[in-house]
């Protein structure tokens, strides 16, 4: 196997001083010492809370190859037996690890950012592009100052197409981030309200989603949701950055990538897409509308970028849902009834929230199943987080949900207007919900469980898979 990075790539990248004789090669990337695998680079990072410095010596122990610590930290190199580089600002020096391996890369390169399907786009495109080449993108959510250029720097040369999730809950989070990634596409999944603790309206979150077009590269595109209400807003954002090949996904009449016809089911969805002049019928292998505006996008991204589209059809039939994001599980109970679990608990906002219920609403129960909700706080709302909590009792109703279970403080107000209609309980925290939740599953109930991250409502899902087993 070629080496991810040669000794002379990585001192024409980082121009620090070398303290011992740097490997010949080297095999990976890493900034946590509990992930490290042999013969890789680790940067011992320092951040708020933790620094990577401390934990030199576990990453060498786990077979770390090269150290890259700041100037003026001492590590004793006769100790850790491993050669080191010192730079200005590790960081700094990830982010041009980074840019080296953008720099040296043929792929072709999608950025995907959005307030909700970002990660399943992600996703969805590594699944698919990878029956047609060689793929990389982020693992799990690496979306962030830290996440980004590692993945970059973890690039392989010989890669075919690298899609990179780019996140944010502040203005000027994207700019950076999307100028080391320089995307030959950029695409925007949906503009929703998110973080508006940190935003004073919607119209401002749009902004901050298009300094993702500041990085594409010259003849790139720009790929947008036509059924967004701010299509029109993001367009002229693309052409101010010079963008002139914009292209469009959605149920829009005029969109590039437009769903004609769509069949829902309990565990898949079968749409007719219009792909120019052509039509194609495409089987998405998860459920859901949400899943499915994702995979417009996706198609779109796939053709632009040229791959055989036949085999990208045929590679989104078997694409499924990660665990946080539409995971299905289908669990037995003592008694030998079974019962369906529905885990949406990666995070939440007002938007991904609604596309939860509706799974929820869509999914089959048993002959004399229930549809129960696990609800937990969306954060990061400011001012509007009261009247967005409550402005799901109607998503709620509409699911037939019954009983419902919330757990958190913001999510209050969404009690008082579901109580007089459904058995609705109330928890501050998660360990206080699970007794409750695991005692009250009956055979063909369909559960699913939804929160912002910090509620931990994941924990709600683990405590159902530890005490019930899976079955086919």
């Amino acid at each position: 196997m070629m080496p991810l990075w040669t000794k002379g790539e990585v001192r024409e990248a980082l121009h620090g001083d070398e303290i011992g004789n740097l490997p010949d090669e080297l095999s990976g990337v890493s900034i946590d010492s509990r992930t490290v695998k042999p013969n890789e680079i680790f940067f011992c990072i320092k951040g708020e809370k933790l620094d990577g410095h401390d934990f030199a010596a576990k990453a060498v122990e786990a077979g770390a190859g090269l150290l890259i610590i700041e100037k003026g930290r001492k590590l004793d190199l006769q100790k850790l037996g491993v050669p080191m580089i010192a730079v200005d600002d590790v960081l700094e020096a990830l982010d041009q690890l980074g840019q080296a391996a953008r720099a040296r890369s043929n792929a072709k390169i999608i950025a995907v950012t959005g307030s909700v399907g970002k990660t399943t786009t992600k996703e969805a495109l590594r699944h698919c592009l990878g029956a047609v080449g060689k793929v990389h993108a982020n693992p799990a959510s690496f979306n962030n100052q830290w996440g980004v250029p590692l993945t970059l720097a973890r690039m392989p040369s010989d890669t075919d197409y690298g899609v990179f999730e780019i996140g944010m809950n502040h203005p000027g989070e994207i700019r950076p981030l999307v100028k080391m990634v320089q995307p030959h596409l950029a695409i925007i999944t949906k503009v929703a309200a998110v973080h508006l603790g940190f935003f004073s309206s919607i119209e401002q979150i749009a902004t901050a989603k298009a300094e993702i077009f500041e990085g594409v590269v010259k003849g790139g595109a720009a790929l947008l949701n036509a059924d967004d209400d701010f299509f029109r807003f993001l367009c002229d954002k693309a052409k101010a950055c010079g963008i002139e090949n914009i292209l469009s996904f959605g149920e829009a009449k005029d969109a590039d990538y437009r769903l004609e016809k769509l069949h829902m089911l309990a565990d898949c969805s079968c749409m007719s897409v219009k792909i120019g002049n052509n039509e194609a019928m495409v089987k998405v292998g998860a459920p859901g509308l949400h899943i499915v505006q994702d995979c417009l996008a996706v198609l779109g991204a796939c053709d632009f970028v040229g791959a055989d589209m036949a085999h990208i059809v045929m590679a989104m039939a078997t694409f499924s849902a990660e665990n946080g994001r539409g995971a299905r599980y289908r669990l037995e109970l003592p008694s030998g009834g079974k019962f369906t679990l529905i885990d949406e608990s990666y995070n939440a906002n007002p938007a991904s929230m609604r596309a939860s219920l509706e799974l929820l609403k869509q999914a089959q129960t048993g002959t004399r199943g229930r549809r129960i909700a696990v609800l937990g706080d969306m954060l990061e709302l400011g001012k509007y987080s009261e009247k967005l909590h409550r402005e799901l009792a109607e998503p709620v109703l509409a699911s037939g949900a019954n009983p419902v279970y919330l757990v958190g403080r913001e999510i209050e107000p969404l009690k008082q207007e579901l109580s007089k209609k459904l058995k609705v309980y109330l928890k501050e925290n998660v360990e206080e919900i699970i007794p409750l939740v695991l005692k009250d599953i009956h055979d063909g109930d369909v559960i699913m469980v939804k929160s912002s991250n910090s509620i931990r409502s994941s924990r709600v899902v683990s405590a159902l898979l530890e005490r019930y087993k899976a079955v086919d």
